[in-house]
């Protein structure tokens, strides 16, 4: 049986951007992929929201602060009390820590590589790989699958995409990296995409091509999703398109024009107070629209941290090492004041907690926040810090997690874990365990071969 998240239509940018759509129909009706199932045991969660902090914050000036360093590796931020007692976070983070009673950290995640390709490959997929370096990474079917394409493969989703990734894919100058689709499991299960990286001469993810008449300047000056889609309905409606149309590609736009769907996309029903609450930004929208898509059937959700300087350069805004010319050759330290990391970060992870928790949603929801790796304990010349996997933290709410703890811990200089590693595949297996599925599934790539969905365990005191 064919299903409806298979045929969903491609999200498009939600008010500032371009609608893509998938061309998969017509190979799903022949697709002989038996139906996943949900493992039973594990977590509370029915959906998971990703927040990936492309670049690695440092852990020592967020979520492992290190006041009792050495001058040359403490950071310049004071570290504050938090609602928990014996856990202090950055003083740039007030509001999360009047959350921390929700909040689990993981002071002591871990893998041995230092660059951005291989980091963001290991941490969203759980496989490492040393070959993975920019910009020898561009994505293949030869990856293994994202976290999101291991969701959508075994779990179904009530008329709309298991996993998307919004507000972009991790990419720039040209490559779209590997660990951000479904690789090897093929494009049935890749996450849906809201547009491609900037700097990346690529369509997102299945693009359908436009209907006579229309070109792509035409879809780029529309007013975001929601125009669009009215404007096809409208058409499709008046009989205008349906002619050339196949049946496979009308089903999806009759999937794609059901209210159920157009809903989950309109930002503007939300009241005026809570999108100030969650902050006029990108940042603080993509974490409102996360909530929207879960709260539609959306199993998982990926955040991109990502930020287009004013020049138009493409900034992983966590990978602190300063000095960056795009951004007026700031401190490391300075970047994390900016409106782009920390303020941003704060106000709109509380929003969301809060908003999660007042709608009887977060027990349901797994929050994770992490990035491709931490930070050197040692700081550069231009005040910030350089790649550092051996240690970094991650920040878990909901889902069943208990939150006012520690899990692991870091050297005095937050270098190397000194307790209870984790590596990114634990991490993947903790994911899955709060979602109901068993880490030691067995799937299948695009030829049918078998594989294991994930090589870690699960850290189950975590629950």
């Amino acid at each position: 049986m064919l299903h409806r998240r298979d045929a969903l239509l491609r999200l498009g940018q939600l008010g500032y951007g371009v609608l893509t759509l998938p061309v998969l129909l017509q190979k799903l009706h022949r697709s002989a992929h038996a139906s996943p199932r949900r493992q039973q045991g594990g977590g509370t969660a029915r959906s998971c929201i990703l927040i990936y902090l492309w670049g690695g914050p440092p852990q020592q000036d967020t979520f492992d602060m290190k006041p009792n360093a050495p001058e040359g590796i403490r950071g310049v931020f004071r570290p504050i009390a938090t609602r928990t007692p014996g856990i202090h976070l950055c003083e740039h983070l007030p509001l999360m820590a009047q959350h921390s009673d929700k909040i689990a950290i993981i002071r002591s995640l871990t893998h041995p590589f230092n660059e951005h390709g291989q980091g963001v490959y290991v941490t969203l997929t759980g496989k490492p790989d040393a070959q993975k370096t920019f910009p020898q990474n561009r994505r293949s079917r030869r990856d293994f699958p994202h976290l999101g394409a291991g969701v959508s493969y075994c779990l179904s989703s009530r008329g709309m995409p298991a996993a998307v990734t919004i507000p972009r894919a991790v990419g720039h100058d040209g490559v779209i990296y590997a660990g951000t689709h479904a690789g090897c499991l093929g494009p049935r299960y890749d996450p849906l995409e809201m547009r491609p990286p900037a700097e990346v001469q690529e369509a997102a993810l299945h693009n359908l091509d436009l209907p006579t008449g229309m070109t792509h300047r035409d879809v780029v000056l529309r007013q975001g999703l929601l125009h669009q889609i009215e404007q096809w309905q409208r058409a499709v409606e008046t009989g205008k398109l349906t002619a050339p149309l196949d049946a496979a590609r009308q089903q999806a736009f009759d999937l794609l024009t059901s209210p159920s769907a157009k809903r989950a996309f309109q930002l503007e029903l939300e009241p005026p107070r809570l999108r100030e609450r969650y902050g006029r930004n990108e940042y603080g929208e993509a974490f409102l629209l996360a909530r929207r898509l879960i709260e539609a059937g959306v199993r998982l959700v990926t955040i991109v941290w990502y930020f287009v300087c004013p020049d138009g350069n493409v900034a992983n805004v966590w990978d602190t090492h300063g000095g960056i010319a795009s951004l007026g050759g700031i401190s490391g330290f300075e970047m994390l004041t900016r409106y782009y990391c920390l303020p941003a970060l704060d106000r709109a992870y509380s929003a969301l907690l809060d908003d999660l928790e007042s709608r009887g949603l977060l027990s349901e929801t797994l929050v994770v926040m992490f990035g491709e790796f931490g930070r050197t304990p040692q700081i550069n010349n231009n005040g910030g810090r350089e790649h550092w996997g051996p240690c970094q933290a991650v920040v878990l709410a909901g889902g069943g997690i208990r939150g006012g703890q520690i899990y692991g811990a870091s050297d005095k200089h937050g270098a190397y874990p000194s307790q209870s590693p984790v590596t990114p595949a634990d991490l993947h297996a903790t994911i899955y365990h709060a979602l109901g599925i068993n880490p030691e599934t067995e799937i299948c790539d695009a030829e049918g071969r078998p594989f294991r969905l994930c090589e870690g365990r699960p850290i189950t005191a975590l629950f």
